[in-house]
């Protein structure tokens, strides 16, 4: 594993999450019509709630970026291997007609997945 690679993609995610995570909070409906769906309370409600969650992901990703142990900077890429992956998945799969940012922000995900799984295969 080429962990350097894997610590800096940490961090660029965590940078990334960062700012989805303040979108979420201070834009949800914004974001909702973004990827065409439909809006209400409730759900604008679940985005600030996710958008929360992405914080503190994000900052457990920072953090993590940071241990001296390579072992655990394997074991938290390959977690977020997953869900970068499941991320550009699911977003592909809303309920809604894809729209431009759909797209861009499942090639995030997918970006930040390969990205993973290359420096978790290369020696």
């Amino acid at each position: 594993m080429k962990y350097a690679a894997l610590r800096k993609t940490l961090q660029a995610g965590s940078i990334v999450f960062g700012g989805s995570s303040v979108f979420l909070l201070l834009l949800p409906a914004l974001f909702l019509d973004l990827l065409g769906l439909e809006q209400g309370d409730a759900l604008v409600w679940s985005m600030r709630m996710i958008g929360i969650t992405v914080f503190a992901l994000a900052g457990n990703m920072w953090n993590n970026a940071g241990q001296s142990s390579d072992a655990r900077i394997g074991n938290v890429a390959k977690v977020m291997c997953f869900s970068a992956a499941a991320l550009g998945v699911l977003t592909l799969m809303a309920p809604a007609e894809l729209t431009w940012f759909a797209y861009l922000y499942a090639a995030i995900g997918f970006g930040f997945a390969a990205s993973y799984a290359i420096n978790m295969l290369r020696k």
